[in-house]
């Protein structure tokens, strides 16, 4: 369980707060008055600068060897640290945001050195990508696609509830919350058209994924084993995966999603580590048939994690809820996705990351995309600011939150937006 669920920091934090003491996420970020990329926690409406915390000898488990880990422009040399230096880090932490510490707490000086208020600082991308997977492992999201475009009878292809489907993507256009999605232009195929067309997507859309890092990878050939793909796993973060459905449809047969998907992957910036979710695990869902040996799993190895969709068009004030999901909805859970990712001998890298695939639960307040949630663009939504929605449109925002809420405790990821812009 979690260490520091019973305590509170001297930082003012509110119940609201997707950063409490009991959460502590990394991320990367600069200051006006010091534009130097370094590591930073989230407490409260402040970020703790963990460089100049380093600075000024507040961290015992630091090896001199190691001194500048928190003044890097990635969270990757600490991801690599292991489970072990990352729960005394962890600690450490905790201990020095204490009510009862007076350290921090007392001395002006180093406070204003060590604390700086949210807003004024620039979050940048918590980590250098190497390799990004897309997995499709929602079981209704894969459900909805098939009946669309197969028929109920043929919904889900052969192999998956066998194994857990995915992609390589891009690593290089994954870009951090609030980066700007300029509209991709490709090849499309309406049906009753004898050939091909170029330009911008007409069927620009959302998907609602969670994200994981690897901390620590696997030598080539050596597969990582479904019982400890936990200590691999350093953290997670909201993901939208853009998707242009005109330009995938066209084609996505026979290898899958290629332009569709490769034009923009946007994160959020605060890596929630897995120490603050153990408090939300629960049972993965029942898999029929049973899954292969290498990919059974035991124990609670699901998360209960909220997730709500907004849209902002140009004409409103306010973001309005169009969508809200769940991460319990998986079928396939990151561990089973890990194993089954490396049982060639794939080896797998710090920061490399992961993704979910569309998140959708089984009723339609809760499908992951547009693809779904106005059925094809048959069934457009109806916005509380007027008009529908079948498709993203140039000027629209979409903000994804994430958090989980427990016992009056509440672990939260922030947020990851993104706003389109015309097709250059």
């Amino acid at each position: 369980m979690n260490d520091n669920i019973k305590r509170k920091s001297f930082i003012d934090v509110s119940k609201d707060s997707d950063f409490p003491i009991e959460n502590l996420p990394y991320g990367i970020f600069y200051t006006k008055e010091n534009n130097s990329l370094r590591v930073g926690t989230a407490i409260g409406e402040y970020v703790l600068d963990l460089a100049a915390a380093d600075r000024n000898g507040l961290f015992k488990n630091i090896s001199p060897a190691d001194k500048e880990i928190f003044s890097s422009k990635s969270l990757n040399r600490f991801m690599s640290m292991g489970k072990t230096f990352h729960r005394e880090i962890r600690k450490e932490i905790s201990d020095l945001l204490d009510e009862n510490n007076s350290i921090l707490r007392d001395d002006d000086k180093l406070r204003s050195e060590c604390l700086i208020h949210q807003n004024d600082v620039t979050m940048c991308m918590p980590v250098e990508i190497g390799d990004y997977t897309d997995f499709y492992s929602s079981k209704d999201h894969a459900t909805n696609v098939g009946i669309m475009f197969r028929g109920k009878e043929n919904a889900l292809m052969p192999n998956w509830l066998h194994l857990p489907v995915a992609y390589h993507g891009r690593a290089s256009s994954v870009v951090i919350s609030g980066t700007e999605i300029i509209r991709p232009k490709g090849q499309t195929k309406a049906d009753d058209a004898e050939s091909p067309s170029f330009g911008p997507s007409r069927l620009l859309d959302f998907e609602l994924e969670m994200g994981f890092f690897i901390g620590t990878g696997n030598n080539l050939g050596e597969p990582i084993n479904i019982d400890n793909a936990s200590d691999h796993i350093f953290g997670m973060v909201l993901v939208n995966d853009w998707s242009a459905r005109d330009i995938q449809k066209w084609e996505y047969v026979p290898l899958g999603p290629f332009l569709a998907k490769n034009f923009a992957t946007s994160i959020s910036p605060w890596v929630v580590t897995m120490e603050a979710l153990e408090p939300f695990r629960i049972k993965s869902e029942i898999q029929d048939p049973a899954p292969l040996p290498y990919l059974k799993s035991s124990g609670n190895n699901s998360y209960d994690i909220k997730l709500d969709v907004l849209l902002k068009t140009p004409s409103s004030q306010n973001a309005e809820i169009i969508s809200r999901s769940n991460f319990k909805y998986m079928y396939w859970d990151m561990y089973q996705q890990l194993a089954h990712h490396t049982v060639t001998g794939c080896n797998m890298r710090t920061g490399d990351l992961l993704a979910s695939g569309t998140i959708s639960g089984p009723e339609k307040g809760t499908y992951g995309s547009l693809l779904e949630l106005s059925w094809r663009g048959e069934e457009p939504i109806k916005l509380t600011s007027g008009g529908e929605l079948k498709f993203l449109r140039d000027g629209d925002e979409l903000i994804i939150k994430g958090y989980c809420e427990k016992d009056g405790l509440r672990i939260g990821f922030g947020e990851v937006t993104g706003k389109i812009l015309p097709a250059k």
